[in-house]
């Protein structure tokens, strides 16, 4: 596999030798006197109480004959005492002497751990396993022998039909205190099988090889793709930053955009490693009892600890990670960032001055943002949402905590056999293996994590997988429709992914298959340009609701549509239309939409000028041909050109002042706010009047966008133009609207029109058709497009 770090110049580095721990205590801890002699105690109470007993059993039997007889019925009593006596030998010599405790620290159990540890860690953990169940089979085997008066192994032997017949006799031969403890675990057991039946479910285990998606097969995300490989590189060679002082980073956080890859970049990890790969649903730790999700928590990671060791590394992925992980609290974002907004999630188009301030003065200033009054402030960016804390994690009270403690406590010793039996017998504790886990969560809601989630230690990076660039797109396009038989050429390709700006990878690959749905309607097997577009457009504004509208009132949103068109053509230079319709859907009865031409930046004064100008060209045009009279339909476009405008003025400074009006506490009543709807009051006209300018001086292309849009209903951005130049478009013969003819007749159906809408009557006169281009191209009658109006853009919106 590639490797994308920097190739090393110059000599190779010396290894890194990390220096030795002055932490490390010289000699051992001293023990406290009760903590010495406590097991010898335990030992001579028992004795004492064997000899009691066999001194009342036999009260005329001397008592040194029953301590002589104890003496030897229970040597094992005193070979323990010896071993105890032995140890705290050992111990005395190792809280006196430094050498004597480096020796056995270092050359003793040192060099034990450093033989082992060159050992497979799967293959110590099956031993370690082993050994564990071979000490409890021994005590076990030392214990019924003791009460059954047998040998240890013949006890061994002996013990499954022994058990199994006193069980279940009628009259039970076992011992009362093991009648109880198979009694309580009978209960427990069924306790302990009801959480397990509720504790599966949710989590997915893929084996090597079982995934059999890769690198190549992500498109469009080239930039987070390469980021992502390095930390492919520290989990199969991390020696590679650990031998100079590093750590492999565990944790990856890849948020953004539905659609955009996240989870095929998680399998394509998967993939490329060859290691297991598991897959936990959104859904996986919300039980209906307390306590199931932490069981859940604590079962998946101790999968992940045996698949890390047997493979030499896991890969898990949590999707849709702020199922699990929401907030506790509504605190800060932490040092720089008030107001609950995270490094790493801000707003787009926003420099966060606050960043360059110190921690105090940003805490007043987004204090006095958030004590702001009532003042509307316009939309928020889709990065700033509201965010309501949960108090809970969304997985229930303490699962949330649970994965916390389990992505920072990998490290730690575990188990009491290496916590407490090592420590029994005077050897350090043994550290875990180092578990190779990759841990990868996806969300498009990462203002919701808890902060403690995304700390370095557990989400060590995180990536945006943003929408593609346009040659993500084109490469999107390609690699799915090389899936089909297409016939679809480079030029074309580029021109559907300039159409699709914010299209995710999920979107392009919908539309590709809509595109060869359509092409089967038609009777074919090859997709071919219609059939693209097609499925683009309705994939992107959604089917037209079939409504037929009467004459008088489609001609009227004809109108409306074709000036919001002429201002987008004129005046737009960095974006194109995509569709002009007059088919309505849901509640909208028309719409003329644009799509970038670049990559969008940060919006100036003139552009949002331009996109009032825009929505106010309907309310224009209404008033131009109508004479005066306007409709409700333009109640949107105020809307959204008053929050424009408001926005440019009170939080810009696009206007007269300076100050933002988002710190204002201001009250209905207020002069400021008074003062302040009066300079948007004056703007919005001032912008009106330009549109209106434009729309008188573009009437001729505006009826003949109006004529197209009854006609056809709905054209594209490349019908749109060819009226304007006089050209072909998809479905649009431009040359006959810039005959003289056309605009007679039209001038007179727009005439019948206004005196049908004046006495509330019906209009009477039939479309105008267009007739043969090409002897209308050969007339005399043909007129060159007029120049563009004063203060308006040539040919704005169409390609060059």
């Amino acid at each position: 596999m590639t490797t994308y770090l920097p190739a090393p110049t110059g000599p190779p580095p010396a290894t890194h030798v990390p220096p030795p721990d002055e932490r490390e205590p010289t000699t051992r801890r001293r023990l406290q006197f009760f903590d010495r002699v406590k097991i010898l105690v335990v030992i001579a109470v028992v004795l004492a109480f064997a000899v009691a007993k066999r001194h009342a059993d036999i009260p005329v039997m001397p008592l040194g004959d029953v301590i002589r007889e104890q003496l030897r019925a229970k040597q094992w009593l005193l070979w323990a005492a010896g071993l105890e006596v032995v140890r705290q030998l050992h111990y005395l010599m190792s809280e006196r002497s430094p050498r004597y405790h480096r020796f056995w620290t270092r050359q003793v159990w040192g060099r034990w751990e450093r033989r082992m540890s060159t050992l497979n860690p799967w293959l110590r953990f099956r031993l370690g396993r082993l050994f564990r169940v071979g000490v409890f089979v021994t005590i076990a085997s030392f214990c019924l022998a003791f009460i059954w008066h047998v040998a240890p192994v013949e006890a061994l032997i002996q013990a499954p039909s022994k058990l199994w017949r006193n069980a279940f006799s009628p009259v039970s031969g076992l011992p009362f205190i093991i009648e109880i403890s198979l009694t309580l675990m009978l209960a427990m057991g069924q306790f302990a099988a009801i959480f397990w039946f509720m504790s599966r479910g949710g989590v997915d285990t893929y084996m090597p090889n079982e995934v059999k998606t890769r690198f190549s097969d992500v498109w469009g995300q080239d930039k987070v793709l390469a980021k992502v490989r390095e930390n492919i590189v520290f989990l199969e060679k991390p020696e590679l930053i650990e031998a100079k002082g590093g750590h492999v980073p565990g944790g990856i956080l890849l948020w953004g955009p539905p659609g955009t890859g996240k989870t095929l970049m998680a399998e394509a990890v998967a993939g490329e490693t060859g290691r297991p790969y598991v897959f936990v649903d959104p859904g996986a730790f919300q039980n209906m009892f307390f306590g199931v999700g932490i069981l859940k928590v604590k079962g998946l990671f101790r999968k992940l600890r045996k698949l890390a060791l047997r493979y030499g590394g896991v890969i898990v992925f949590f999707d849709e990670a702020d199922s699990l992980g929401s907030r506790r609290t509504g605190t800060d974002g932490g040092f720089g960032n008030p107001g609950g907004q995270r490094a790493g999630f801000e707003a787009p188009h926003q420099c966060n001055g606050l960043h360059y301030v110190s921690h105090d003065t940003a805490s007043r200033a987004a204090g006095s943002v958030r004590a702001a009054s009532t003042t509307p402030l316009p939309p928020a960016p889709s990065g700033l949402r509201g965010f309501v804390a949960t108090g809970m994690g969304g997985g229930g009270m303490g699962t949330l905590q649970a994965l916390l403690t389990e992505l920072s406590g990998l490290k730690k010793p575990r188990g009491w056999m290496s916590r407490r039996i090592r420590s029994f017998l005077t050897m350090p504790p043994r550290q875990p293996p180092k578990y190779r886990l990759l841990v990868m969560m996806a969300t498009n809601l990462p203002e919701a994590l808890d902060e403690a989630l995304l700390r370095p230690g557990r989400i060590d990076r995180i990536y945006k997988v943003d929408y593609p660039t346009l040659e993500g797109r084109k490469r999107t396009f390609d690699g799915y429709l090389d899936r089909v038989q297409h016939q679809i050429s480079t030029e074309q390709v580029e021109r559907i992914a300039l159409m699709s700006p914010r299209a995710s990878g999920a979107v392009i690959k919908d539309v590709v298959n809509e595109a060869l749905i359509i092409a089967m309607r038609n009777g074919r097997d090859t997709v071919i340009w219609p059939d693209l577009l097609e499925a683009k457009q309705m994939k992107t504004h959604g089917m037209p609701d079939d409504v037929h509208p009467m004459a008088l009132e489609r001609h009227g949103v004809a109108i409306h549509e074709a000036c919001h068109a002429v201002a987008m053509y004129r005046l737009k230079r960095r974006e194109m239309i995509d569709i002009a319709t007059i088919e309505p859907r849901g509640p909208v009865g028309g719409f003329v939409s644009p799509v970038p031409l670049e990559e969008p930046g940060f919006p100036w004064r003139r552009l949002q000028e331009d996109d009032v100008i825009t929505f106010l060209a309907s309310l224009a045009g209404e008033r131009y041909f109508y004479d005066g009279d306007n409709s409700v339909g333009v109640g949107g476009d105020l809307r959204a050109s008053t929050a424009i405008v408001m926005s440019m003025l009170g939080f810009s400074a696009m206007g007269k002042t300076v100050a933002s009006h988002g710190v204002f506490g201001a009250i209905d009543g207020d002069p400021v706010r008074t003062d302040f709807a009066r300079q948007v009051e004056e703007h919005l006209q001032a912008l009106l009047a330009r549109a209106t300018e434009l729309v008188a001086g573009n009437r001729r292309f505006v009826l003949a966008i109006a004529h197209a849009l009854e006609r056809h209903k709905t054209v594209s951005g490349e019908d749109v133009q060819a009226i304007f130049t006089g050209g072909k478009g998809p479905i649009v013969d431009g040359a006959w609207y810039q005959t003289e003819d056309f605009l007679q007749a039209y001038e007179a159906y727009h005439a019948g029109a206004l005196a049908a809408h004046r006495s509330q009557g019906k209009l009477q006169l039939p479309l105008p058709a267009p007739f043969d281009a090409a002897i209308t191209a050969s007339s005399s009658s043909a007129l060159p497009p007029p120049p563009p109006p004063v203060g308006a853009g040539r040919n704005g919106g169409a390609p060059s």
